[in-house]
């Protein structure tokens, strides 16, 4: 700058003026230098990276220019530039340093959480990612990384020693664990997820509490997010998963199969013993002519062992056509390509109530999707519900308004027809 200064002496400007014109010359040709170098830097050094990078068969090191990582770093330049002339000014160095030093600092701090984001986008497109998921470690060393550079820019533009700072971080302990009580809480939370394998990114969870039902998309520091099956998103803490219960269906998906547990409701009034007639009628039905076969012989033979008088179907045992629906369901669904066979499967009497005579079907389909399931499901309730009458038993349904109206209006006509046999 002195130079300058010296040439516009030479000029005949006044030495104040040319004082600060020499400054606001070097200042814009700092300024120059620090364009110049940015555009080289940008617009050829990144190109050939980035070029280098697309055309090789790596393909970790695209998340590092999807991240942005090489652009931030070329930021680092234009402070290089104007922490070497600082010395230019002399009355201003100390301070450009410093402020220098401190962009310097901030920019590598956003150059490393681009970089530990990269680390976790390549971590991602392995399968253990799924099992083992790093996010929440990544944000603990990018609160380390920010508290350090913070302690740094500060111990920087106080001139002192950062070892002072953090003589002090002690003092600042309660403050900080108040402060991050969450993160830590979630670090702690994050650590025994993963080393109990609770949860996986794609698991199917249900926590009531939190209205969450869907299957997790991200596990972080501090939340675990669940998109529910409405598309919408719920956000758990993660400690959480550790503090309350949840359902995990990961072990009904691996498992391959998926529980159907519903009970069809049977009018109580409609059971009643099987005569020979109707006996006749269920054996020409191709799944029960076996098992009524074999059940006759089994009947016949304990009534004639204990000289059972038949002459009342009371005494003795005997067919019902509620427990021939029963082992009709059951080789129902041993027909069925979308039951399981191999798993539990059984049709069972619950506790009576005033809805009826629960039978419950206890079984699992071969397909977990949930499409898949519900269709299997409703197709062997919708033949169920069709087949009933024909073992005369009626299905429990609470009378509805239309019911009531045709009772009252049944009722109003017989009233009318004996006015008129009057």
């Amino acid at each position: 700058m002195e130079f300058i200064y010296n040439q516009l002496l030479t000029f005949g400007i006044a030495p104040q003026i040319a004082e600060y014109l020499a400054a606001i010359i070097m200042i814009l040709f700092i300024g120059i230098i620090c364009i110049i170098a940015n555009f080289i830097t940008r617009k050829i050094v990144i190109r050939v990276i980035t070029h280098y990078v697309t055309s090789n068969k790596i393909q970790w090191d695209n998340k590092l220019l999807e991240r942005r990582v090489f652009h931030k770093l070329s930021h680092i330049v234009p402070a290089i530039i104007i922490f070497y002339f600082a010395s230019t000014f002399p009355d201003y160095r100390l301070m450009i340093e410093k402020a220098a030093i401190a962009y310097i600092i901030i920019i590598s701090l956003l150059v490393i959480y681009s970089f530990l984001n990269a680390i976790n986008d390549i971590y991602q497109t392995y399968e253990i990612a799924k099992v083992k998921p790093i996010k929440g470690y990544i944000q603990v060393v990018n609160i380390i990384a920010v508290i350090i550079g913070s302690i740094l820019i500060i111990s920087n533009l106080i001139g002192e020693n950062p070892l002072i700072l953090l003589s002090g971080f002690g003092a600042l302990s309660a403050v900080l664990l108040l402060v991050f009580k969450d993160s830590l809480l979630g670090l702690v939370a994050g650590i025994q997820l993963a080393a109990n394998d609770m949860v996986r990114v794609g698991d199917w969870i249900e926590m009531p509490k939190y209205g969450a039902d869907g299957d997790i998309i991200d596990i972080s520091l501090v939340t675990v997010k669940v998109q529910n099956w409405d598309k919408t998103i719920t956000t758990i803490p993660s400690y959480a998963l550790i503090s309350d219960s949840f359902i995990n269906w990961r072990g009904m998906q691996n498992s391959g199969g998926r529980r159907i547990k519903r009970s069809i409701l049977i009018d109580t009034n409609s059971i009643s013993f099987c005569t020979e007639e109707i006996l006749d009628k269920f054996s020409h039905i191709q799944l029960l002519t076996d098992y009524i076969n074999h059940k006759k012989m089994e009947i016949d033979e304990y009534n004639t062992t204990y000289a059972i008088n038949k002459t009342n179907r009371v005494n003795g045992r005997a067919f019902t056509n509620v427990g021939i629906f029963r082992a009709y369901i059951r080789n129902y669904l041993r027909r069925q390509s979308g039951i399981r066979q191999d798993m539990t499967l059984m049709v069972r009497q619950l506790a009576p109530n005033e809805h009826g005579l629960p039978l419950e079907i206890y079984a699992f389909t071969n397909d977990v999707r949930w499409e898949v399931y519900e269709t299997i499901q409703a197709d062997i309730f919708d033949h169920l519900f069709a087949v009933a009458p024909e073992f005369g038993l009626r299905i429990f349904q609470n009378p509805s308004g239309n019911d009531l109206r045709n009772i009252v209006d049944g009722t109003e006509r017989d009233g009318m027809k004996k006015q008129v046999e009057h």
